[in-house]
């Protein structure tokens, strides 16, 4: 809406922290009995790719298609009971310089969002311990209480997140043009191209590519020492896939 309030969106995974928050609820919902070691294995394997190299199109469908199937007949009400070990693993991971720059902007008078490709009830719940001011995330069908592993909308991923920042923006009365967008992805282009004020924080190649020919600002938070450590946590995860396969009989 021109000549609205202006805002601030942020991704969440690799942007306002490290590494991915599926993987949290993957944890503890292995630990719950809710899905499998096998399954938890997948998503560690997942999990550090996705921190040493960002997300992909390919594995974001992956991802997708496998929470789909593994919250197939399974009750809401045990997944959102997860929330506070999902926080337990979320909130160490977040970057202090993000959350000052978020605040920063809601100082200066700026409503401030998460846009995640992450479920809705992650994205909200993130955002409420985060004094943000809301949250766009993907939307996961129920039907009387229980998940039909179906998505109640458009996925919030590439041009579904930029879709979706929209609609907030249209109700919301935010200008766009005025607003800004953090990311650390090129599937985020869509998002970032919408706004006035794109950033990218910690940029996979692509995006690093186009914020340096378009004159974006450019943030960078992750360490060598941290992507060496990551490399070597790739080691012990496919070790753990290993196991996992190996254990998947006996369950």
């Amino acid at each position: 809406m021109p000549g609205g309030a202006s805002a601030a969106f942020f991704d969440l995974d690799r942007t306002l922290m490290s590494g991915s928050s599926g993987y949290f609820w993957a944890r503890a919902a292995a630990g719950a009995g809710l899905m499998s070691r096998r399954q938890l294995a997948s998503d560690a394997y997942e999990n550090v790719l996705f921190r040493l190299r960002g997300s992909t199109d390919e594995g974001t469908r992956k991802v997708s298609q496998r929470v789909g199937d593994m919250l197939t007949g399974k009750r809401v009400v045990d997944f959102a009971r997860l929330g506070p070990q999902v926080l337990a693993g979320v909130l160490p991971r977040l970057y202090p310089q993000m959350l000052a720059i978020a605040w920063d902007h809601q100082d200066a008078g700026r409503r401030v969002f998460i846009a995640t490709a992450a479920s809705q009830d992650t994205a909200d719940m993130v955002a409420h311990v985060l004094g943000f001011d809301g949250a766009v995330g993907t939307g996961l069908e129920e039907v009387d209480g229980v998940y039909t592993g179906r998505l109640s909308g458009p996925m919030a991923y590439r041009e579904g997140k930029a879709q979706a920042v929209a609609l907030v923006a249209e109700r919301e009365g935010i200008d766009l043009a005025q607003s800004w967008a953090y990311s650390d992805s090129e599937s985020d282009l869509p998002m970032l191209r919408a706004v006035g004020h794109p950033v990218a924080v910690n940029p996979d190649g692509p995006l690093l590519r186009v914020a340096r020919e378009e004159g974006w600002e450019v943030v960078r938070l992750d360490r060598l020492g941290g992507r060496l450590k990551m490399a070597g946590a790739l080691a012990a995860a496919a070790a753990l896939g290993a196991a996992g396969r190996r254990l998947a009989p006996m369950r």
